[in-house]
């Protein structure tokens, strides 16, 4: 919860929650670093919503043994809390908690909330944290290959966070005749923070050294492992041959030498790239001077169940997005509302082809992100789920 995946995409949605009568238990990891440095915020939102967080810290060492133990760490104290509490229903965000919630499911009669996230396995190999030319993860990934098949028919009702992934479930044959209960709740955004169009910091530019004229071409997050950055760069060296003065501008807590080298790898000046840190309650003010922004994403099969959260906020922002085909609903969106530009292919034709935005409509475009994206309809959809689940 001290990451901001957790302050985004968990506590408002258990916030909204509470407000509604719900009370939670919530057993989350946490890294050192950031649980000293934002323990005491997170436990005061918490106290005041109704949620009693119980904290537990990830061990690192060594690889796999150290998750069973965490595994099992979870497990003791989720079933020392059900004593005192008898859950009604546990929540299980992704596929190691649903081993624990399959568990509860089968030993006590709890109602199974399998919350999958993506298809967690398939991104271990795909993403190059887990290699099938080792046994060991081989044994791991068809592992856990059957027991999300187990997930899915166990569960009393499953969350995917795309039509897309719950589409691909559904064409499986081993549901060809009983297909699971499954609702799509996409990452939401708070509206509320993500607002106002209009509402240009211009202060912000000139801090960044960003002349009035400028067109900023932003990308908003971490890096890491899906999302392609040689490829992003690519597409803005030509476009920053149609707009010599353009920037891109990096809002990220990544490591600026690091961006800066692969700029310079593919022939863009560095006086082009700006890299800039910030609180999560600070994006709206940095998307606030985007002209538009761009992510790439790796279209591999497991990102078929993706939702990126940045979609709904640069939606909310009134923002076109330049992003690419075959991730989730993403492409599928754009289109809908106008949103900008879906890229088909990574070349520089394509990307030559795509440089303006003549078929972006900036109201479309927020009235997409209030249909989709809106936290309240997601605070809605997961209230119906357990009330299901309370009265079944």
């Amino acid at each position: 919860m001290t990451d901001p995946l957790g302050q985004s995409q968990v506590l408002p949605y258990l916030i909204g929650l509470s407000k509604q009568g719900y009370s939670f238990d919530l057993i989350s990891f946490e890294k050192q670093e950031r649980f000293n440095k934002n323990n005491t915020t997170i436990s005061k939102i918490c106290q005041e919503n109704n949620i009693e967080w119980h904290p537990l810290f990830y061990t690192k060492k060594p690889p796999l043994l150290s998750t069973l133990y965490d595994i099992f760490r979870m497990n003791q104290l989720a079933k020392k809390l059900h004593a005192k509490k008898n859950f009604t229903i546990i929540h299980c965000r992704s596929y190691i908690s649903a081993l624990i919630g399959a568990g509860f499911k089968k030993k006590y009669g709890t109602k199974f909330l399998f919350d999958m996230r993506g298809f967690w396995a398939d991104e271990r190999i795909e993403g190059g944290i887990w290699s099938l030319k080792n046994p060991v993860f081989k044994t791991v990934y068809s592992f856990f290959k059957r027991k999300e098949l187990d997930f899915f028919k166990e569960a009393d009702h499953t969350v995917s966070l795309t039509y897309n992934g719950k589409e691909e479930i559904e064409s499986w044959e081993i549901f060809k005749h009983a297909k699971p209960a499954i609702t799509v709740i996409p990452c939401c955004v708070d509206l509320d923070l993500f607002s106002d169009p209009t509402s240009i910091n211009e202060s912000l530019k000139k801090k960044l050294g960003i002349s009035p004229d400028t067109f900023v071409l932003g990308y908003v997050g971490s890096i890491g492992t899906w999302y392609m950055l040689p490829e992003m760069l690519q597409y803005f060296k030509v476009f920053v041959k149609k707009n010599q003065s353009a920037c891109f501008l990096f809002v990220t807590n990544e490591n600026p030498e690091y961006i800066q080298a692969k700029a310079k790898e593919n022939g863009i000046d560095a006086k082009h790239i700006i890299v800039q840190s910030c609180l999560h309650k600070d994006v709206p003010e940095y998307i606030s001077i985007f002209d538009a922004s761009i992510f790439f994403i790796r279209p591999t099969f497991s990102k078929k169940a993706s939702s990126p959260t940045k979609q709904g906020e640069i939606m909310a922002m009134g923002k076109p997005l330049i992003c690419n085909a075959g991730v989730g609903d993403t492409d599928m969106i754009v289109q809908k509302y106008q949103a900008g530009t879906v890229i088909e292919q990574f070349d520089e034709k394509t990307y030559a082809d795509n440089c303006t935005f003549e078929k972006f409509n900036v109201e479309k475009t927020i009235e997409g992100a209030k249909d989709y994206f809106g936290l309240h309809l997601g605070i809605d959809r997961y209230s119906q789920i357990y009330q299901a689940l309370v009265n079944k």
